[in-house]
């Protein structure tokens, strides 16, 4: 059975589907990287796009409840889109007292996530132990270094991570794209090279 090569268009669609992830990275490292110079404003606008997130959802999920009335969890999937609603409507209405109770929370996290990963490496001493004391200590460290400023490090905190995850992933989708189009070429330069059999291999002239 012979085995087919892809053609000239799906080649073509291949490296426009890559080109288009790394126009996408790029988009995304330029937001990040204007999210860490203005992190007020990256703050402020993370936390309205919150509000409105918890808001439609749980508008869905209360239509989706409604829809399913007569199931045994209706009034508990209505009291958890209404407990959506509210919160969306919150963090909407004051986005800055949002921001310093997510804050707040973060640092909590970051403070029992490095105890936890400290206490876990000193009596564990695993192979990675080195890794897992470095871990615990900058997540101890950044959790007392954001409370010791709060509330005004919530005006920044927020808008730094996110930009942060922003940059980091239009980083990985620009090398995804690039090196995508270079093994596309590459295979496609081998199909179609000289003694390929496929519909667009070149035909060899007889001596």
């Amino acid at each position: 059975m012979a085995k087919s090569t892809p053609s000239r268009d799906e080649v073509a669609g291949l490296r426009n589907g890559f080109s288009r992830l790394a126009a996408l990275g790029v988009i995304l490292v330029v937001a990040g990287l204007i999210g860490l110079v203005h992190t007020a404003v990256a703050t402020l606008t993370t936390m309205v796009l919150f509000g409105w997130l918890l808001l439609i959802g749980g508008a869905v999920s209360l239509l989706q409840a409604v829809q399913a009335r007569h199931s045994n969890f209706f009034w508990l999937a209505v009291i958890v889109a209404a407990l959506n609603i509210a919160a969306g409507v919150v963090v909407l209405r004051t986005p800055a007292a949002a921001a310093e109770a997510l804050t707040m929370f973060a640092a909590l996290l970051f403070l029992t996530g490095g105890l936890f990963r400290l206490v876990g490496s000193v009596v564990v001493r695993g192979p990675q132990f080195g890794v897992t004391l470095l871990q615990g200590a900058l997540g101890l460290l950044l959790g007392i270094l954001v409370l010791a400023t709060w509330p005004s490090s919530s005006q920044y905190v927020i808008g730094a991570f996110l930009s942060l995850t922003l940059l980091f992933d239009g980083l990985g989708l620009i090398a995804t794209g690039y090196g995508g189009r270079r093994i596309v070429g590459m295979v496609s330069d081998r199909l179609t090279g000289p003694g390929s059999t496929g519909p667009d291999a070149e035909p060899v002239q007889p001596e």
